[in-house]
């Protein structure tokens, strides 16, 4: 059975204060959980997950958000309770004509809110995507891990998503830029049983066994073809 994709897990100085900012924005429920603060979504929405780490940010994530819109005044009332609740607006070389809005988190993590009438992310809920950098051999590689159809591939880019719906997860293919040092979020999974088993699943898919995951609880951790890290645990 393939693995259960629970959250992406967060790098955070604080991640009680940005758990609760993102709590705040979403209007989720924290959950307290061995491994950081937990947000669960609804089902087919993507989990968010906060690890204490005293790890800088020195470069652009390789994951970010995207949050959906269904009118102007909708989206212009996100950025707002971004702002309102300790994010900021960053220049990231988006250009004047763009509709979407980037902003950061309270610790720099990028986030867009989309425009309204996006067709791709039409359905998805109000946490649209998971916007990854990463080539094509990853997006057809979480797509076997996960179970889950590709629901883009075209010109290097791909996107998942679950036969459920909601959240889609999407990379966008070369030129994908070079890592520096360990990532600071990565896409936490889990499984009902026999964690050993399903780390031998994905190895064969072409992930590498890298070890226990710093973030603890448990959890081994991977690296996917792309060489970002992600974690396997079981089911609590």
């Amino acid at each position: 059975m393939a693995s259960h994709l629970l959250a992406v897990t967060f790098d955070a100085h604080d991640p009680t204060r940005l758990a609760r900012f993102w709590a705040d924005l979403l209007g989720r429920e924290t959950r307290d959980d061995p491994r950081g603060p937990l947000l669960l979504g609804e089902p087919g929405q993507l989990g968010l997950r906060f690890a204490r780490s005293d790890a800088g940010k020195a470069v652009a994530n390789r994951m970010h958000l995207h949050l959906t819109s269904a009118t102007p005044a909708d989206q212009q009332a996100t950025v707002d309770r971004v702002l309102e609740l300790g994010g900021r607006h960053i220049d990231v070389g988006q250009l004047p004509e763009e509709g979407h809005v980037v902003l950061a988190d309270p610790e720099g993590n990028e986030l867009c809110v989309i425009e309204a009438g996006n067709a791709f992310l039409a359905g998805t809920g109000f946490l649209g995507e998971l916007a990854c950098d990463g080539t094509r051999d990853v997006g057809v590689f979480w797509s076997e891990a996960l179970g889950w159809p590709l629901v883009w591939d075209s010109d290097e880019e791909t996107a998942v998503q679950s036969p459920l719906g909601g959240t889609k997860v999407a990379w966008g293919g070369p030129p994908v830029e070079p890592r520096v040092g360990r990532n600071r979020q990565r896409l936490d999974l889990v499984v009902d049983r026999d964690p050993e088993a399903e780390t031998d699943r994905l190895v064969g898919l072409g992930a590498t066994r890298l070890g226990p995951s710093p973030d603890g609880g448990g959890a081994v951790e991977l690296a996917d073809p792309d060489g970002n890290e992600f974690t396997v645990s079981v089911a609590r």
